[in-house]
C-alpha cells in the first residue's frame, strides 16, 4: 500500500534519495518508533536505484542485521548481498561504541598517551557506559564515514539510524554534554594539580584540595581515585581534539548535503517529541526534510466508521439471540474487529492532524503498519515502497 499524507504537502522520499546532492540522511526520533526499519528501507531503496549506500545503525536489538540477512554487524561496513539490483550497492554496520571511542583516542593522542588511556580502568568503564557516549560516538562515526566517502568514493550516501535515546534531542546534545563533562568542576579538580605551575603553586593548591581528595579517596577508594586522576590528566591533552571533532560534525549536520528525517509513531507522545525535534532543528539551522509517521493503522473499508460497525454488530446480536448461526456470529466478530481497528485509525488520524496543523510547512508521509515484523529484504522493500509511494 502506498503512503499517503493527511494534510499539507507530501514528503517525496524517492526524490530525496535519488538526488545526488543528498549525501547524508539522518533518521531521528524517540525510541521505539521504527527508525531502524526506516533507515534500512531507505538505504535498500537507494541502493536499488543506483546509489552507493552505507547504513549506520545503533540498534541494540540488532533487528537490522536480521532484516538485511547478515549474521552480524560490527564497526566495519559489510556488503549486503542481493541489494544492488539497480546498479548501486549497500553496506551496513552497527556502531561499536567502545571501539569508536578507542579510535578517537588513538587519533587525537600520541601512541604513548593513547596506550596509557586505553589501559586505564576508569577509561574502560567510561567508554562503555558514560551517559551520552553512544550519541557522541554515533556522530563521530558519521564523521568518519563521510571522510572515507570523500577520500575513496566508496559511498555517495550515508544513512544514519540514531540511538534509541529517551529523547530524540540526545543525539544533537551529545557533543555539548561531553564538553560539559570535560569542562565540569570534577574534571577541573582532578586536573588542577598538574596545572598548578610548579612546587609553590601545587603547595597553595594542596591547602584547598587535600581534604577534598582525602574524602574522595575514602568514598571511591585510593586506587580508583588514582585511576580517575590518571585518566583525566591524559584526557586533558586530547580535549582540543574532542572539541574540534564535535565542531566539525556539527558543521557537517548543518550542511545542505545533509537531510534530517524525523520518524514518529502516530501517538501523542511520539508526535510531541517529533515537534520538539523539528523546532530544535530549526533553531540550529539544520536541514529538515520532513516527517515519517510510521505504523499507521489502515482498514479495508474506511467508509465504515467504528460507531456504525459497532451498531451493526449490536443489532445483529440482538436480532438473532443465542441460537444464531455460526455465520452470523462470525459476521458480528468481524464487525467488532473492524470497529476496534477503525477506532484506532480515527484516533491516529486526529493525532497526525494536530501535528500538521501546528507544523503546516513540514512535509509528511504516512507508512501503514506492517502485518508482521520486518525480518528480511522483502519486508524492507515493502516498507520502502510505502515510503516512496511505489
Amino acid at each position: 500500500m502506498a503512503a499517503r499524507t493527511t494534510t499539507g504537502h507530501a514528503l517525496d522520499v524517492a526524490a530525496l534519495l535519488t538526488d545526488p546532492a543528498t549525501r547524508i540522511v539522518v533518521c531521528c526520533g524517540a525510541g521505539g518508533v521504527g527508525k531502524t526499519t526506516t533507515a534500512a528501507a531507505m538505504g535498500l531503496w537507494a541502493a536499488e536505484h543506483g546509489r552507493r549506500v552505507v547504513v549506520l545503525t545503533i540498534d541494540p536489538a540488532r533487528r537490522l542485521a536480521q532484516s538485511l540477512g547478515l549474521t552480524e554487524l560490527d564497526n566495519t561496513p559489510r556488503p549486503v548481498e542481493g541489494a544492488g539490483a539497480g546498479g548501486g550497492s549497500l553496506d551496513a554496520m552497527m556502531l561499536d561504541m567502545k571501539r569508536t571511542f578507542d579510535e578517537v583516542v588513538e587519533q587525537h593522542a600520541t601512541p604513548e598517551k593513547a596506550a596509557q588511556i586505553l589501559a586505564n580502568p576508569f577509561y574502560q568503564a567510561v567508554s562503555s557506559s558514560f551517559a551520552g557516549t553512544q550519541e557522541y560516538m554515533a556522530m563521530e562515526k558519521l564523521g568518519q564515514l563521510r571522510a572515507e566517502a570523500d577520500r575513496t568514493g566508496r559511498w555517495d550516501l550515508v544513512v544514519v539510524d540514531t540511538p534509541p535515546s529517551r529523547s530524540a534531542l540526545d543525539f544533537l546534545d551529545a557533543p555539548k554534554r561531553l564538553g560539559s563533562f570535560l569542562d565540569g568542576r570534577f574534571i577541573r579538580l582532578m586536573t588542577a594539580p598538574a596545572k598548578a605551575g610548579g612546587r609553590a603553586g601545587f603547595k597553595v593548591f594542596s591547602v584547598g584540595v587535600t581534604m577534598v581528595t582525602s574524602t574522595m579517596s575514602k568514598l571511591l577508594g585510593g586506587q580508583l581515585l588514582q585511576d580517575v586522576q590518571t585518566f583525566v590528566a591524559a584526557l586533558d591533552t586530547m580535549f582540543g581534539g574532542f572539541r574540534e571533532r564535535a565542531d566539525q560534525t556539527y558543521a557537517l549536520l548543518k550542511n545542505s548535503e545533509t537531510a534530517f528525517v524525523v520518524v514518529a509513531a502516530p501517538e501523542r507522545d511520539a508526535l510531541r517529541e517529533a515537534s520538539y525535534f523539528a523546532g530544535r532543528l530549526d533553531e540550529e539551522h539544520m536541514p529538515l526534510a520532513g516527517l515519517v509517521v510510521n505504523r499507521i493503522q489502515r482498514v479495508a473499508a474506511p467508509s465504515l466508521r467504528a460507531s456504525r460497525a459497532l451498531a451493526a454488530a449490536d443489532q445483529l446480536a440482538d436480532a438473532e439471540g443465542p441460537d444464531r448461526s455460526a455465520t452470523s456470529a462470525e459476521t458480528e466478530g468481524l464487525l467488532r474487529l473492524h470497529a476496534a481497528l477503525a477506532e484506532t485509525a480515527e484516533r491516529q488520524e486526529r493525532q497526525v492532524s494536530r501535528f500538521t496543523a501546528g507544523h503546516p510547512g513540514i512535509p509528511l508521509v504516512e507508512v501503514p503498519a506492517a502485518a508482521q515484523d520486518i525480518h528480511d529484504l522483502t519486508g524492507l522493500r515493502a516498507v520502502a515502497a510505502s515510503l516512496t509511494g511505489g
